[in-house]
């Protein structure tokens, strides 16, 4: 009942956070473009995605020493102060104020993410597929309907706030505070065992780390490249706030909605058919992105694009929850989202630049063809599963103490302290 209640709770908050971010994103993108130009458009979402990247590595760390409850507090309080700073920015016309206020929701963002892995750890592996999707499905709830709600935030926020725009961010702060109430009133977890970081050759030598980096990776440059610019492209053709955000409801349901299918199929044919199915996917959906004529079917091309992303995401995060051994699991997890999220930063920000130069027809193949790499490398012979400790030690890294694995039969997280005999200097 316990683990049902915690389960729950990160339900809860995903689908709150992912309200807040299907808000914020594509207006910051707007607000930017009609200050500094189109081609900019996507320097405040890329900030965005630069915190979820920094988000990821510290909020892990949190866990890893502290529990899950600090990490979700640390990154829902930083979201909501995100979206004060926001409001405040948009009234004044401020993009770099603007960039930092989706700093901080990135922040929140991670934990967001970061949520499925807590709840993946109370589960038996081969239960973890479900239950990875069921969080990530509890994003449909919020990003579908963030989209919907751009319209009439909007003249929420001109009436409350005397300025286009501030409306999204206004919501947001108060959703994001919910969610860090919410995030309080998880128990805690005391007694945690200390863990240090985790070196970046581990996520090169461990062979499930580097999967989900290579997948996980690309399906997110993909996704932030298409969709940063999406609304962009349509607001230069003359396309409302409501129009846009009709479509981008459509790529959050691709997202969201199918997780637990996702998740069921992880479970029942493992990770590596899930991750390519969803890497081919995405090359489809982004060159009918590119062929695309009217907001129909570049509304279907993005539904199909959100889906891939979707068997990318779940299928890499239970690859990592699944086929990772060692006791620093927690920040292998961290970082290979850290990585992630920053290569995407990199798409974000080259989107609206390519989409002012080249267009986006042009924009959508060429991210279509970065697939390939990462499909190519799924199909190649798998020689093992790694531990992620030994490769830690091959690497060169020096502990000062070691903790060992815990014995079969107990689950990571039962883990809380290290007897002083154990301990090696």
């Amino acid at each position: 009942m316990a683990r049902r209640r915690w389960v729950l709770a990160l339900f809860g908050t995903a689908a709150l956070m992912n309200l807040v971010m299907a808000m914020v994103s594509p207006v910051a993108t707007i607000a930017a473009a009609e200050a500094l130009g189109p081609a900019w458009g996507g320097v405040p979402n890329t900030a965005a995605v630069v915190g979820t990247g920094v988000g990821a590595i510290v909020l892990s760390r949190t866990a890893a020493r502290r529990g899950w409850r600090s990490a979700l507090v640390a990154g829902y309080a930083a979201a909501t102060a995100g979206g004060v700073f926001g409001v405040a920015a948009l009234a004044s016309g401020d993009v770099a104020g603007l960039s930092l206020a989706m700093w901080l929701l990135g922040l929140g963002n991670a934990g967001t993410l970061l949520s499925r892995y807590a709840a993946a750890e109370r589960y038996s592996a081969h239960r973890r597929g479900f239950v990875i999707g069921a969080v990530v499905w509890a994003g449909a709830l919020g990003a579908v309907g963030g989209p919907l709600l751009l319209g009439p935030l909007d003249a929420l926020g001109r009436h409350w706030a005397g300025a286009a725009l501030t409306g999204p961010f206004l919501v947001a702060t108060l959703v994001a505070a919910t969610a860090w109430g919410a995030a309080s009133a998880l128990p805690g977890r005391p007694g945690v065992v200390p863990r240090v970081g985790v070196p970046l050759g581990v996520l090169v030598r461990v062979r499930a780390a580097r999967s989900a980096v290579a997948v996980m990776g690309t399906a997110q440059v993909v996704m932030a490249a298409v969709m940063t610019a999406a609304p962009l492209d349509m607001h230069l053709h003359h396309r409302g706030l409501a129009s846009v955000g009709a479509v981008l409801a459509g790529h959050t349901l691709g997202m969201f909605a199918l997780a637990p299918l996702s998740g069921w199929l992880l479970d029942r044919y493992g990770a590596r058919p899930v991750m390519l199915a969803g890497l081919l996917v995405m090359a489809g959906s982004a060159l009918l992105a590119a062929a695309a004529a009217g907001a129909g079917p570049r509304a279907v091309a993005l539904f199909l694009l959100g889906y891939g992303w979707n068997l990318c995401f779940v299928g890499g995060s239970g690859h990592l929850a699944r086929d990772l051994s060692g006791i620093d699991h927690t920040q292998v997890e961290g970082a290979v989202d850290a990585v992630v999220w920053i290569l995407a930063a990199a798409a974000s920000l080259a989107s609206t630049v390519v989409l002012a130069g080249l267009g986006y027809p042009l924009l959508a193949l060429l991210s279509a063809g970065l697939v390939l790499p990462a499909a190519v490398g799924l199909l190649l012979p798998d020689r093992g599963r790694e531990d992620v400790r030994s490769s830690a030690r091959d690497a060169g890294r020096e502990r000062s103490e070691r903790i060992p694995c815990p014995p079969a039969g107990v689950r990571l997280e039962e883990v809380t302290e290290v007897p002083p005999g154990n301990r090696k200097p």
